[in-house]
């Protein structure tokens, strides 16, 4: 399956994204208020110039407290996510999650963001494929 296949099926396709000057706690906020777990940091609100996840705020308040809270996006985000095509084969991208151990994806194609693609769609989309398979497996069996 490829991943603009995957980016078909979500209900919303929209990606999320924070300015770089917005501190820590107001994207704490609208990852509460969306109910998501990862924003794209943008300057311009088309290319993915970071990423900031919920993982990411939590460690930096264990490791400075509240503190962290006024710091900006900026200053905490991971820089220059991996990405990756709508051409791209679900099994690649969720080995390069896998291996660098993240669950969020930027989509993109000739350098703007197209999507947001996550670990639970890629493994979703995955099991939808084997299930499928399972069935014609069985109709094979059945003689069908």
């Amino acid at each position: 399956m490829l991943v603009h296949q995957i980016l078909n099926s979500k209900s919303d396709q929209g990606v999320i994204t924070v300015l770089p000057g917005m501190s820590v706690g107001e994207v704490a906020a609208v990852l509460s208020k969306k109910r998501i777990g990862t924003v794209v940091v943008s300057a311009s609100g088309s290319r993915a110039d970071g990423i900031l996840s919920e993982r990411d705020i939590v460690r930096e308040l264990g490791t400075r407290g509240v503190a962290c809270m006024t710091d900006s996006a900026a200053d905490i985000m991971t820089v220059n996510p991996v990405t990756c095509a709508p051409t791209d084969v679900a099994d690649v991208v969720l080995a390069k999650m896998t291996q660098g151990r993240f669950r969020h994806m930027p989509v993109v194609k000739d350098g703007e963001m197209v999507g947001l693609i996550t670990l639970g769609d890629v493994v979703k989309a995955r099991l939808s494929e084997l299930e499928v398979e399972r069935e014609a497996l069985e109709g094979m069996i059945m003689g069908h």
